[in-house]
């Protein structure tokens, strides 16, 4: 398999906790691909021009990150980081969707805050950082933070909040001092995440 990736991405991130949760990381080969100024090696396999983009074994074309990680959980049955049926796959499936939210909202702050700073709307970051702070929220009353296993819900939270801490250090989303807190510490303790850590 062939694997698209920016060393800061956190949806590439995600996928790479994912393969090595899964002891997958050794069949993956990592091909930098950066999506700015010009996606040109990128649109080839994704015409979106965003990564990750995944190649499989038999040259089929996999984007983006949640289709790419339920992929990967297919491919080793154990451990399961998608529950299969019921009321779980669809919690797990719902963490994942409100971490990817967050996000979203991150990479829009980060974008209008590269601006230039006439053209920057205070309205417009306001409303990502809220967008931000409600996920916090949300995920402090969803994940099962004493949970001993982990899932692709976990997985992208963890991210989420790594990615907003390595990229706004100074903003205040409402972790602090929370269960959700002392579990992304150890969360973000495991091998997989060590591996992973954004630079640059």
């Amino acid at each position: 398999m062939k694997l698209l990736v920016s060393t800061t991405s956190p949806y590439v991130r995600k996928v790479r906790v994912v393969a090595l949760e899964k002891g997958l990381e050794g069949r993956m080969e990592l091909v930098e691909a950066l999506p700015w100024p010009e996606p040109t090696s990128i649109i080839a396999l994704n015409p979106l021009g965003k990564i990750p983009a995944l190649v499989t074994d038999e040259g089929f074309t996999l984007y983006d990150s949640p289709v790419i990680c339920e992929y990967l959980d297919t491919l080793a049955p154990i451990p399961r980081l998608i529950p299969e049926s019921g009321v779980q796959r669809w919690q797990v499936l719902r963490q994942q969707a409100l971490a990817d939210g967050m996000l979203d909202a991150a990479v829009q702050l980060l974008l209008e805050r590269r601006r230039p700073p006439e053209k920057q709307s205070v309205s417009w970051q306001d409303r990502q950082i809220s967008a931000i702070r409600r996920g916090v929220a949300a995920l402090v009353d969803e994940l099962p933070t004493n949970a001993t296993g982990l899932d692709l819900g976990q997985i992208t939270a963890a991210v989420a909040l790594d990615y907003i801490a390595f990229r706004f250090p100074d903003l205040d989303i409402g972790l602090t001092g929370t269960p959700l807190a002392t579990w992304h510490t150890r969360i973000a303790a495991r091998p997989s995440f060590a591996a992973t850590v954004p630079s640059g």
